[in-house]
């Protein structure tokens, strides 16, 4: 039987494994974008001081509004618990851009854009840079990565009941990561123990990522968990677009509004009548809450509450969150990185492995 499944593991991981290498090294760049963004551009998104009260609402965006690219609008505001941290006044495109201002002067310290790198890692991550020309549809980026990362389950399974040891091995020795007996040594114990450490995460991390590549997959995820998926809402910046400038100066007894019912926020986005609240630092860390306010007073109007929140939307944010590692703080995501690079290691160590062990076998044929 283990015959079987280490010749299904073999020919599951040949001929994707190269994809599946860019795909968990590119997500394992991924993994702390956040942190490192705040480090390299530390001077243009966080303020030198905090001397006091900041600006209102309504005067930053009519400063900000001075800045707006051309064909680009204002469709919210991103206030951050950080009191050094600038405000973020997002903008309809490019996707994800900001104009950063600070928040107790009101000066413009320019325009924040995701990072090439960045960028670039996404784009293989997702499709292999080949982005699909509407969101939803297919392009044959996407496909090969999700055609890979199906293999690469069934390849971590197989894999898993290959090296399971037989009865009366150790397992304690099956799970040494050891470089005492030369480099192939090395390299099979990293491909068999270390691909063990890591496959309960991998797995995680390609059951939930399957559900951006494939319409039928998501269908039967979410069916799986008793929910259907009725799409995603929103533009991700927490408000909608608006084709004049008028009503910021609501905005400001909107967010006082907000940090009084929501004390103990993380960061708050101000959109056009709009306003949602993210407060999760654990679980479901895309958890927000929706309200709506007064246009002319600010006063909240409706809340929508993530507790409250249907069944869909709360998976949908524990996808993202088990996808990145992000539900357990720090400690999650450093385990995630470490197993996405481990995942990086699987492919290529097999592949020196798979060489070494023809290369031997067409020795002893010629002897």
């Amino acid at each position: 039987m283990k015959k079987a499944f280490r010749a299904i593991h073999l020919w599951l991981s040949v001929p994707l494994g190269l994809v599946i290498a860019v795909v968990c090294f590119s997500g394992a760049m991924l993994v702390f974008e956040q942190e490192i963004v705040s480090v390299t551009h530390r001077s243009l998104l966080f303020v030198d001081d905090a001397p006091g009260r900041p600006l209102p609402l309504g005067e930053l965006m009519a400063r900000a509004g001075q800045s707006l690219p051309h064909g680009a609008k204002a469709t919210g505001i991103t206030v951050s618990q950080d009191p050094r941290r600038a405000y973020r006044v997002n903008l309809s495109k490019p996707r994800g851009a900001a104009i950063i201002i600070d928040q107790y002067t009101g000066r413009v310290r320019g325009i924040y854009e995701r990072p090439a790198f960045f960028r670039a890692m996404f784009g293989l991550h997702r499709w292999l840079l080949d982005s699909p020309r509407s969101r939803g549809s297919m392009s044959w980026g996407k496909a090969v990565v999700g055609v890979s990362v199906i293999m690469f389950v069934l390849a971590l399974v197989s894999g898993a009941a290959a090296w399971w040891p037989r009865r009366g091995q150790s397992l304690s020795r099956a799970l040494t990561v050891t470089a005492r007996h030369g480099r192939h040594r090395l390299w099979h114990s990293l491909h068999c123990a270390g691909g063990m450490y890591a496959v309960v995460l991998l797995l995680a991390m390609s059951l939930t990522g399957l559900t951006w590549s494939f319409g039928w997959y998501n269908a039967a995820f979410y069916k799986l968990f008793g929910a259907v998926n009725a799409g995603r809402g929103g533009n991700g910046h927490g408000g909608t677009e608006q084709k004049d400038s008028q009503g910021y100066a609501s905005w400001q007894a909107a967010l006082n509004g907000a940090k009084a019912a929501c004390p103990s926020f993380r960061q708050i986005t101000v959109g056009h009548g709009t306003l949602k609240v993210s407060s999760a630092r654990y679980g479901n860390t895309r958890a927000t809450d929706s309200y709506t306010f007064c246009p002319s007073t600010g006063r909240l109007l409706k809340a929508k509450l993530y507790a409250d929140a249907a069944r869909q939307n709360k998976i949908r944010g524990w996808i993202y969150s088990v996808h990145v590692g992000s539900f357990g703080g720090l400690a999650t995501r450093l385990l995630w990185f470490v197993a996405a690079l481990l995942g990086t290691a699987l492919p290529l160590t097999g592949y020196y492995l798979w060489y070494k062990r023809t290369r031997r076998r067409r020795q002893a044929k010629q002897t």
